[in-house]
């Protein structure tokens, strides 16, 4: 009997085990409202990296997931350089992160991208997410996502994930603008109010 209850205690041992490894590999992945979001090292359109920590005298950042080559993202990207114009004098810098691969993407290259920021006149620094490493720590998974990190004792604190207004089709027809509405109510120390929407865009795209 001593023997049978050793081997059932050392089965559901293994089976508990087996669980909790199998629990952590699906597990998902990415950061939460309250999370601490890392810095990172990225290369910008004008060749020189960037870092959240080359911005000293900031109250946040505004930093959006995108691409060259999404309709979705072509679609948000005058509303992304108004966000810029609007917070960046107010303390919130917009940082725009490309995060496809160009082996599946080729219109998400380098160099389409220093032409598409050239285009399109971009204010803000367009970095290049290359071996597809920062866009799963933050968990995006769309173009555009939008990421709200707000400076708190010198941490940069996600306090908003998402897309940036409820209308990707036609600026003119939004009436929820979520990125805004976090910014401001961050800007007035007050708690954001939907700090999670769904991102609506494109895929990201990873080399097979």
């Amino acid at each position: 009997m001593k023997k049978i209850n050793l081997f059932l205690s050392l089965l559901v041992l293994a089976l508990s085990t087996q669980f909790n490894v199998y629990a952590q590999s699906t597990e998902k992945t990415g950061y939460k409202p309250g999370d601490v979001a890392i810095d990172f090292k990225l290369k910008n359109i004008d060749g020189k990296t960037v870092s959240l920590s080359d911005y000293s005298q900031v109250k946040g950042f505004i930093v959006v997931f995108t691409c060259n080559s999404c309709p979705y993202a072509i679609a948000y990207e005058d509303r992304i350089v108004a966000l810029d114009k609007k917070y960046t004098p107010k303390g919130f810098h917009v940082i725009a992160i490309n995060p496809n691969d160009p082996a599946a993407q080729p219109k998400d290259s380098y160099e389409a991208m220093q032409v598409r920021a050239k285009e399109k006149a971009f204010t803000f620094p367009y970095l290049f997410d290359d071996g597809q490493k920062i866009y799963p720590q933050y968990g995006a998974t769309k173009t555009p996502h939008v990421f709200v990190l707000n400076k708190e004792k010198g941490k940069n604190v996600v306090r908003y994930i998402g897309a940036i207004d409820n209308n990707y089709a036609d600026a003119n027809d939004v009436t929820e603008k979520f990125v805004e509405n976090a910014v401001d109510a961050l800007l007035a120390q007050k708690a954001v109010k939907q700090p999670i929407t769904a991102a609506i865009g494109c895929s990201i795209k990873t080399k097979k």
